[in-house]
């Protein structure tokens, strides 16, 4: 029996000319090229077979930010301006250029997916997206990859039940407002209380609206939680709600920030966690969705702690089934 499944990387060089201001801002070009160097030297290069995205087409774009934001967002760039809406979101001339080349790759995969080239799709790309709202840049993020995505899956391949799960530190409040009154779109987010983190929101209480009512499932936990904690919420929370929800893809916010090594949250997960949530991950996927899976990389700071979590996750991900 093969050690590993095949795994599909969608990424691109060009991602790192999204230029955040030097070395000195945590998203920075430094962490995708971490990643790279990591796998292509680890026990997963074999299996690692690597696609380029596309542009995401503006269509997919707008069903989850109005055009009078893009047309900020592009002007922005455009003009030379170092920032938008707020000094967190640096930007450079090719950033809306990039922005859209991050929010294309999770299409590219999708569509690898459903056209049955691969089993396994993750998405190496930046500037990440769970923060972003529908007219407002955020935490690093400038288009809501996530949620982009997810509306494809929707509607270009008619897959109407849509679970997205995601376990960054940070709450991703983006996505949250993108689908607190959508029934068809389950969106799980397990992070450090609001309380303590940016950005504020993803209390227990905040569990959907209207038709919505109940598609939301915000699980906060302690500043100092580790490995016990969040394994203990996939299996007693996210586990039974996938099965209730029963979706027909998942896509999963793949972030590892939450390490302990990583000082942009107060979380203290170990690099071999991450390798468990794959093994979760793949098994859910395998029950509801026939494995329709996609994962997306969000936010991971420390580059060598992000890099092994990154591998981690891949190796329990791609783990064959029943091993």
């Amino acid at each position: 029996m093969a050690r590993f499944r095949p795994i599909c990387m969608v990424t691109d060089p060009l991602y790192l000319k999204h230029d955040t201001g030097g070395g000195a801002h945590p998203e920075c070009p430094a962490r995708l090229r971490a990643i790279a160097e990591k796998l292509a030297s680890g026990p997963l290069a074999a299996v690692l077979s690597t696609v380029a995205p596309r542009r995401a087409e503006r269509s997919w774009i707008i069903a989850c930010h109005p055009e009078e934001y893009l047309f900020r967002l592009e002007e922005a760039a455009l003009s030379g301006r170092a920032f938008i809406d707020h000094p967190d979101n640096q930007i450079c001339f090719d950033s809306f250029d990039i922005a859209q080349l991050a929010a294309g790759a999770g299409l590219v995969g999708i569509d690898r997916l459903e056209e049955g080239h691969d089993e396994l799709v993750f998405c190496s790309v930046r500037p990440p997206g769970h923060h972003a709202e529908p007219a407002l840049a955020l935490g690093f993020c400038l288009l809501n990859n996530v949620g982009i995505a997810a509306r494809y899956w929707q509607n270009r391949h008619g897959r109407k039940k849509i679970a997205i799960i995601d376990w960054d530190a940070h709450h991703g409040n983006g996505i949250q407002t993108l689908f607190e009154e959508d029934p068809d779109i389950f969106y799980i987010s397990i992070h450090e209380h609001p309380t303590f983190s940016f950005p504020g929101t993803g209390y227990v209480e905040e569990c959907g609206s209207g038709r919505g009512a109940g598609t939301l499932l915000n699980i906060p936990l302690p500043p100092g939680s580790g490995d016990e904690l969040i394994l203990r919420a996939i299996t007693d929370q996210v586990v039974p709600a996938i099965a209730r929800f029963q979706p027909e893809a998942m896509i999963v916010a793949a972030g590892f920030d939450g390490h302990v090594l990583d000082d942009m949250s107060g979380l203290a997960y170990s690099t071999e966690l991450y390798g468990q949530l794959g093994v979760h991950m793949a098994a859910m996927a395998r029950e509801h969705c026939q494995g329709r899976l996609l994962s997306i990389l969000e936010g991971g700071y420390h580059l060598e702690a992000m890099a092994a979590s990154v591998e981690q996750y891949l190796m329990g991900l791609s783990a064959p089934f029943g091993a």
